[in-house]
């Protein structure tokens, strides 16, 4: 996976790390993208204290923040230790079975299908496994997901190649209340939030503040639809994204010209 974090996109202000991610645009409009570079956050630390210190000083009116998931979850500890996940023959057996995800750990992992079966129970994991089977018989998948839910799916962790070593051992959760969440940030900090599931191959809405429900979700996606925040150790899981004004473009223009 390639690092986004180069050189020559680092900006400093106000003590704060971030990085150019670049425009990208949808529905004729440009969007500014400013990756923040955070510590590495650990189990319950404060979002909203994190907020204060790296998000708070860089906003502007009208920015949309984007919040990596993961980050919410260490924060509420919605976290499961590998120790703490007995292996049992049905995770064993049906994992020999699971096809690996280009997007992450599978269930072809044994200790995420067994994290499955003790969320979901035996007889809906069953279910789904043999739908999934029947499933690839006929050209369709993303079957097994479609039934044990998507909290499934967006579970992070249990990964021996991550370059982090605390998710060698852990398994993250999806955040609690999302959408609260969001409402809480917007209400301490000031501007309006979204807490997604991103990764290069795709990219989910989990919730978001109040005053984002008249976008669509794939609107808000659209933004952030080449996975700014990375998939490597950028450390950057707060994306601001900004809306480009016209005068904006015209000045950028004019510089251009007079500065070739």
């Amino acid at each position: 996976m390639l690092n986004k974090n180069t050189q020559d996109k680092i900006m400093e202000d106000k003590q704060i790390h971030y990085f150019n991610r670049g425009t990208i645009e949808y529905n004729n409009k440009q969007y500014q993208r400013l990756a923040i570079q955070t510590h590495f956050i650990q189990r319950n630390e404060n979002y909203l204290q994190i907020m204060q210190t790296y998000v708070a000083p860089l906003i502007q009116a009208g920015d949309i923040l984007s919040i990596s998931e993961k980050v919410i979850s260490m924060c509420q500890n919605r976290t499961v230790e590998k120790k703490d996940v007995k292996l049992g023959f049905w995770a064993k057996f049906l994992s020999k079975f699971a096809s690996k995800s280009s997007a992450g750990i599978g269930m072809d992992e044994p200790y995420k299908l067994q994290l499955t079966i003790n969320l979901k129970g035996l007889p809906l994991v069953l279910f789904a496994s043999i739908c999934a089977a029947i499933g690839k018989l006929v050209g369709k998948r993303g079957i097994f997901y479609q039934i044990v839910g998507k909290e499934i799916a967006g579970i992070d962790g249990f990964y021996s190649e991550s370059l982090f070593d605390t998710y060698h051992t852990l398994a993250v959760l999806m955040p609690e209340n999302p959408d609260k969440v969001c409402d809480e940030i917007n209400k301490e900090i000031g501007v309006d939030a979204m807490i997604v599931d991103a990764n290069d191959f795709g990219q989910e809405l989990w919730g978001c503040s109040s005053g984002l429900k008249n976008y669509s979700e794939k609107e808000l996606m659209s933004m952030i639809k080449d996975n700014p925040a990375g998939q490597d150790d950028e450390c950057t899981p707060f994306i601001l994204i900004r809306e480009e004004k016209e005068e904006e473009k015209n000045s950028e223009t004019k510089d251009a010209l007079e500065h070739p």
